[in-house]
């Protein structure tokens, strides 16, 4: 017999029968936090904890109320047996348990029914298992089965649900209510009855004080402790990824557990994003719906915040709507990135000038969002100011077959369709995008050119970063888009205080004003911000600049500071070269007037200015720009005729010579303060033979034609004033407006 009872203790044994949790599906932050549940398959809320992120107050308290000898006994207590068996024999009745941890383990394992023989079978199981399993995995095990009330299974889930926190930070009287409940979780559940709760917590606690847990003076302190069990929701952030995460097979495959996800997420980051995204939307008064914002750690592009939807239970027209990737209209988000494989083709300097006017291209005819044009403006400025013209030129250079490839190496995959189909339109946003996406894509700038894809789930494989473009080429990119976030421009500049890095910035809004998008980014991080409406309602409050820019400008300052340098080195990407102070294109030797610049390292200055060449008619430099048939494209020029042409051909251009004849060059002019006085009628000797374009101190004024001049109104100081004809003829002259109490001088 005794041979039998060792084969039976001895016996192997599988315990993964025994120490198998069946978890919910939880999402965890990067520190462990729990940030979203799911019901398990026995619609339990159970959250599975390692015994060290335990309470010791609960460890202590569960010991002293269950299991007094559990470190001393091999899994059956005599003692308690014998205590038990006497109470039963002289109440008549079942009046108490011998019930160890370990055998309660066993019991949760395979609900062995409660007769002679079942305790005889979880006893003899509850022997096998502490000979092959430690003491803490058992206590952990009981800690994670164990019913406390409710659909609650687990300690962890428990401390979530009655206090609103994590089973580690119980506080002594919390730990002692809840060690109490698994003995009769609906006759002692605080939520339904407190007083009952309150009995049971101090019966507990005097047991710890019986044990030697807890003195004389804790006990009574805890005792008089009000019982502060409350319902609390569990945490339900980010739940448009959580539940995308669940729907994908691979995420769990690099968790701790089945089920269990551990996030690249910071649940105070996403708490912050939540709210700021909530009280955003409030200011629209429902005219604008839904928002969603993402905020990316930039050197590993891992997700720090992902809110799909302002409320996911909440939100009009459905807060279940992921607008973090859904497909919207990205509008002008996309100009950067046309800018800067531009810069790394070498097609296009930071400097140089680019036409904002009305071109046709045909069927397409691009314009800007107000109906206004700046005529000659930097291609800094140009992307600064968000001018669609001057973008559509650039991608025109460069084909729009060569950017929707670039894009797709960035991780754009929503560009389902021909290049063609988009055109020169894909620039200025006429395709659909994920906020997502368009993320990464910002990251790969905000890195200087090493794309990744996002990181969701910690403890994935890093994925080496690809080289998309070049440092250089991102280095020139940041001091284009370098601005003061809208809150700050009180401060003159980003880097004004210290405690502000320098950042840039880029809005987009949509055609018909359907989606309104805003990135910020240094090489620290990205925040991307998405408003409209899930059905795609107009509002003209949908404006990036106005709608998304200051929530991305609020999150971006309240993301931790980093100790790493927010700006490139531009001293190791750019380097110092010599560009026309009027065209902004490499100096040639026939520029007049030159100016510094700092362009990328690895960009070949092969492109020198066009505009001058050695003039005729006694002029030391003249102009020739490109006209309207080369969409005004400084790329476009061609090249002049040499000075030794024939006298039929100089001729030719001496009758056709442009000349500014009011106002002359050098002239001054008074100001009379009278209605229409201070006007100017401006003439020129082509007037009346074709269309002519002024700009004022590089400000375009308009075009005249025959019988219809352009009016200049005066003001008091030193201009400029330039006259073009539509083939790229230019003449200038220089003139003053003085008041008049100023110095007598000659009037023109």
């Amino acid at each position: 017999m005794f041979a039998v009872s060792l084969a039976v203790l001895y016996w192997p044994m599988d315990v993964s029968l025994y120490l198998a949790t069946a978890p919910s599906g939880l999402m965890l932050d990067r520190s462990g936090r729990l940030m979203c549940a799911f019901l398990n398959d026995a619609e339990q809320w159970c959250f599975p904890q390692e015994l060290e992120q335990v309470s010791p107050y609960l460890v202590q308290a569960t010991i002293a109320a269950e299991d007094q000898r559990f470190y001393s006994h091999p899994g059956v207590d005599p003692i308690a047996v014998l205590r038990a068996a006497a109470q039963n024999v002289l109440g008549g009745r079942v009046v108490s348990g011998a019930s160890t941890l370990t055998m309660q383990v066993v019991k949760q394992a395979d609900d062995t029914p409660r007769t002679l023989r079942g305790k005889a079978k979880q006893a003899i199981q509850a022997l096998r298992l502490e000979r092959c399993v430690g003491k803490e995995d058992i206590l952990q095990e009981y800690l994670n089965t164990a019913p406390y009330g409710l659909n609650l299974v687990g300690c962890e889930a428990a401390a979530h649900r009655y206090f609103g926190k994590p089973a580690l930070e119980l506080t002594l009287p919390e730990a002692a209510l809840l060690a109490g409940l698994p003995k009769a979780p609906t006759k002692f559940m605080p939520l339904e009855h407190p007083k009952r709760a309150r009995e049971r917590r101090n019966h507990v606690l005097r047991r710890m004080r019986d044990e030697g847990y807890i003195d004389e003076n804790t006990y009574r302190r805890a005792e008089a402790a009000p019982l502060g069990a409350e319902w609390h929701a569990f945490p339900m952030r980010s739940p448009h990824l959580a539940m995308s995460l669940r729907q994908n097979e691979d995420a769990p495959a690099v968790c701790q557990r089945p089920s269990v996800i551990r996030l690249t997420l910071d649940a105070e980051i996403q708490a912050t994003a939540e709210q700021l995204t909530r009280r955003w939307l409030n200011r629209f008064q429902g005219e604008v719906t839904n928002a969603a914002l993402i905020a990316v750690d930039a050197a590993d592009a891992s997700v720090l915040a992902s809110v799909g939807s302002a409320d996911f239970f909440n939100t009009p027209g459905g807060g279940q709507f992921d607008a973090c990737r859904a497909l919207r209209a990205p509008g002008s988000t996309l100009k950067p990135f046309t800018y800067a494989l531009a810069i790394e083709k070498n097609r296009l300097y930071a400097s140089e000038m680019l036409f904002d006017g009305s071109l046709d291209y045909g069927l397409y005819v691009p314009e800007n969002y107000d109906g206004c044009y700046h005529g000659l403006v930097s291609a800094s400025e140009a992307l600064q100011r968000s001018l669609n013209v001057p973008a559509v030129t650039v991608l025109e250079r460069l084909g729009y077959n060569e950017l929707g490839s670039f894009l797709a190496a960035l991780g754009i995959s929503t560009l389902s369709r021909a290049p063609e189909y988009y055109g020169l339109g894909l620039t200025l946003g006429n395709c659909e995008m994920t906020l997502d996406e368009l993320a990464a894509a910002y990251c790969t700038l905000a890195n200087l050119g090493d794309y990744r894809p996002l990181r969701f789930v910690a403890g994935a494989a890093a994925v080496e970063p690809t080289r998309r473009l070049s440092r250089g080429t991102c280095a020139a990119l940041y001091a284009m888009l370098e601005q003061p976030l809208p809150a700050e421009f009180r401060h003159q500049a980003v880097h004004a205080t210290a405690a502000l890095p320098r950042v840039c910035w880029k809005t987009g809004t949509s055609t018909r004003h359907r989606d309104a998008w805003a990135f910020v980014f240094n090489r620290h991080y990205v925040v991307g911000v998405w408003l409209g409406n899930n059905d795609a309602t107009p509002s003209n409050r949908l404006f990036g600049a106005r709608a998304a820019l200051p929530l991305a400008a609020r999150m971006f300052r309240l993301l931790p500071p980093k100790a790493s340098p927010a700006w490139p080195i531009e001293d190791a990407a750019l380097r110092e070269a010599a560009v026309c102070a009027v065209t902004g294109l490499p100096a040639s030797r026939w520029c007049p007037h030159t100016r510094a610049e700092r362009v990328p390292n690895n960009q070949y200055l092969n492109r020198t200015c066009d505009v001058h060449y050695p003039a005729r008619h006694g002029k030391t430099v003249a102009e020739r720009w490109p006209g309207a048939a080369r969409q005004w494209d400084l790329a476009k020029i061609l090249s002049p005729i040499p000075a030794a042409a024939s006298a039929g051909v100089q001729n030719t251009r001496r009758t056709e010579a442009l000349e500014i004849t009011a106002p002359s060059d050098q002239a001054e002019y008074v100001l009379t303060g009278e209605a229409n006085g201070d006007r100017l009628t401006l003439h020129a000797s082509l007037d009346n033979q074709t269309q002519l374009h002024w700009y004022a101190d590089g400000r375009y004024l308009g075009s005249s034609k025959p019988q219809r001049p352009v009016l200049l109104d005066l003001t008091f100081g030193e201009h400029t004033l330039a006259c073009m004809t539509t083939d790229g003829s230019i003449d200038t002259v220089a003139f003053a407006v003085i008041r008049a109490d100023g110095p007598a001088q000659f009037v023109d």
